[in-house]
């Protein structure tokens, strides 16, 4: 009991032996000695038992993030967590991770591209940069973008028109396939006339533009096809 003496210890150390004292002696008398306000003392019991109240936690952190390859962060570790029933919240998970340093690896993405190689015909660059023209349907430009919407990626293929910016014909898919491609043409095709001249329809040399199928679909409608040329961005509208 001489170590409750009021002018001695720390706040957390007197708490700590308030606890220890209080099976065999009255809390209220305890703190009474110690000149300790209940809320301080179980401030500081709550502080002590943190770390034995986690260990189980930690353990089940550590084998979801191996079970993931390291590549789980904080958030979705949580969610896993709230499936398997242990509520704890992200700041906790958070915390705690940084203590066990645990530092979750993302592999690099890698941005959508096109471009296979010469996987068919190329056309040669028509265009040439003139991104402008003073009639309609003269100059077309299409591409495929890889864009995501709630961790869902999505690929985006329009075609426009040089003379107002107007989208002449898009597709949105999941996945950039050829089909995406054909659907568009068979959309723009729809405001066109049987046979046209003098239209350009420009792209990048992405794998779908330098399909026979695709070059033939072109050639029917008699439109002239024009690529950028290789690794050359400014190329593209």
């Amino acid at each position: 009991m001489e170590r409750l003496g009021t002018g001695r210890g720390t706040p957390k150390q007197k708490a700590q032996v308030v606890q220890e004292l209080r099976q065999k002696y009255p809390l209220k008398a305890l703190l009474q000695l110690a000149g300790l306000p209940r809320s301080t003392f179980y401030y500081y019991l709550h502080r002590s038992q943190n770390p034995a109240k986690y260990q189980m936690v930690k353990k089940q952190i550590i084998t979801i993030f191996n079970e993931n390859k390291k590549r789980y962060g904080y958030r979705r570790i949580t969610q896993e967590l709230h499936n398997n029933d242990i509520c704890v919240n992200h700041k906790t998970v958070r915390k705690l991770m940084k203590q066990l340093g645990l530092v979750c690896q993302v592999r690099a993405k890698r941005k959508y591209n096109s471009y296979k190689g010469e996987v068919g015909e190329v056309a040669p660059n028509l265009l040439e940069r003139h991104f402008k023209t003073n009639q309609p349907n003269r100059k077309w430009v299409t591409d495929v973008t890889e864009f995501k919407v709630n961790d869902q990626k999505l690929y985006l293929s329009p075609i426009l028109d040089l003379f107002n910016g107007e989208v002449v014909s898009y597709n949105l898919s999941r996945h950039p396939n050829f089909k995406q491609i054909t659907d568009m043409l068979e959309g723009a095709f729809q405001k066109l006339p049987d046979k046209v001249d003098n239209l350009i329809l420009h792209s990048d040399q992405g794998w779908q533009y330098q399909m026979k199928s695709y070059q033939n679909l072109l050639k029917a409608k008699g439109i002239t096809q024009s690529m950028s040329r290789k690794a050359t961005c400014l190329d593209n509208a």
